[in-house]
């Protein structure tokens, strides 16, 4: 079984390794750049920073990438709006005051996640649900749960028949 596992977990591995080390990687996961004010009320209305963050990806990356918003990432004490989308692994940081562009960037912490739980092949396969996120995990889970006691029972078996 372990040998049929083998690429499952080189990457569940591989890729684990890299998502431990975002945080200390700027090639995996950038720094979230600094805006001109962590004061909300000197903010934009939200509409008004997507519209112009959609403009950022439009005339600077691809005019042709989906706008379909999957989250905002405010961080007001920095005075940033990250707007991530949801068909591809591009973001845009904008000034909360200004809208001015901060910041595009390629999300990398994002493919490897969704590499590392499978939900890769429901992005591109799929388009909606989760089938094959919840089916690496199932079978990764319940292989790492069956070798971890069949060799805790490899390793104490002898040791109880000695006795």
């Amino acid at each position: 079984m372990g040998a049929s596992l083998f690429v499952l977990f080189l990457v569940i591995s591989i890729t684990g390794l890299l998502l431990g080390w975002k945080k200390n990687s700027e090639w995996i996961q950038t720094k979230t750049a600094t805006g001109s004010s962590a004061n909300l009320a000197d903010w934009l209305p939200v509409d008004s920073l997507y519209r112009k963050a959609v403009g950022y990806l439009k005339d600077s990356v691809d005019a042709g990438l989906s706008v379909k918003l999957d989250k905002i990432d405010v961080r007001a004490d920095k005075g940033v709006a990250k707007f991530l989308f949801a068909d591809h692994f591009w973001a845009i940081q904008v000034d909360g005051a200004t809208g001015s562009l901060l910041k595009i960037e390629r999300r990398r912490s994002d493919i490897i996640e969704k590499i590392h739980d499978g939900s890769i092949l429901d992005m591109k396969l799929m388009k909606n649900g989760n089938f094959f996120k919840v089916l690496v995990s199932s079978i990764s889970g319940l292989a790492l749960l069956i070798f971890t006691i069949t060799g805790f029972w490899l390793w104490y078996g002898p040791k109880r028949m000695r006795r």
